[in-house]
């Protein structure tokens, strides 16, 4: 079976700041945009810079691909100037640092935060998130921190950012290939979910070289290259963006191809909690 993913994000142009997120860490914020649209923000000035934007596009669409509830994205263009609405100059500098093109995500109105204690899950659904949740090493959607929105009665997954640990320090792109997820056995669906080995079997034969690399084609050239992270100076950034995308997709079949490396421990992991959960 193909899966594809759309040619191209479309591109929106920014016209009113509404409302900084302070829940989150890197201060999204709702946007009006010039299609008449409300999108939640993240900004390329931000502190963690490009690499949180490029993690929620790869993320977010290679989820869609997989059937998998996600908002819509888009980039959106921001005109510094719109910073001299906002009283708050902790806002005014972030937009100023954020001039061009930023990612946003489809505002969902009135949804709020899923609580798999109240609200339910479909167990299958809840597999197939915590697999992808392994895949990428999405270790942001945790009891602390769910990640999850309930809208129209149907759960949402927002807030990739914190994926794909390795692009922080490609010299650690060996060990991601077989490497657990991190804090696993705090996942918010790990006790709701069926089994992996299910979800495992329906996802990956859909995950190939051709469809990382369509994911990859939405991202920015400009966020490929955004240049070394200044705390490790020693690496250079990538000569190109079709270099980076090349390596993302490298780190990201050699991943797939080794899964039984991160499935099946994490597998253990809520076949104890699933029983733990019941009372076996």
């Amino acid at each position: 079976m193909t899966t594809r993913v759309t040619t191209s994000l479309r591109t929106v142009r920014a016209v009113r700041y509404v409302v900084p997120l302070r829940e989150g860490g890197s201060l999204p914020g709702v946007v009006e945009a010039d299609d008449l649209g409300t999108y939640v923000v993240k900004f390329r000035g931000a502190g963690q810079g490009a690499k949180v934007l490029v993690a929620e596009i790869v993320v977010g669409e290679l989820a869609r691909a997989l059937g998998l509830p996600v908002p819509d994205l888009a980039l959106i263009e921001l005109d510094p100037a719109l910073s001299s609405a906002e009283p708050d100059e902790e806002v005014q500098d972030l937009l100023r640092a954020s001039a061009g093109l930023n990612l946003a995500m489809d505002y969902l109105p009135g949804s709020v935060t899923l609580d798999p204690s109240v609200d339910p899950v479909d167990p299958q659904l809840a597999a197939r998130v915590l697999w992808l949740d392994a895949f990428v090493d999405n270790v942001d959607r945790t009891w602390r921190n769910p990640n999850l929105l309930l809208w129209h009665r149907r759960p949402w997954l927002i807030d990739h950012g914190a994926s794909l640990w390795w692009h922080h320090t490609w010299r650690s792109r060996e060990a991601a290939a077989t490497r657990e997820l991190r804090d696993g056995q705090n996942h918010v669906l790990l006790r709701c979910a069926e089994s992996l080995d299910e979800a495992d079997a329906a996802l990956a034969p859909l995950v190939d070289e051709t469809l990382l690399g369509q994911v990859l084609e939405l991202v920015p050239d400009a966020w490929l290259v955004d240049g070394p992270d200044p705390m490790r100076a020693s690496e250079a950034p990538f000569s190109s963006a079709g270099d980076a995308r090349s390596a993302y997709v490298e780190v990201l079949a050699a991943r797939l191809a080794a899964r039984q490396h991160w499935v099946t421990p994490l597998e253990a992991l809520r076949s104890k909690a699933s029983g733990a959960g019941s009372g076996g």
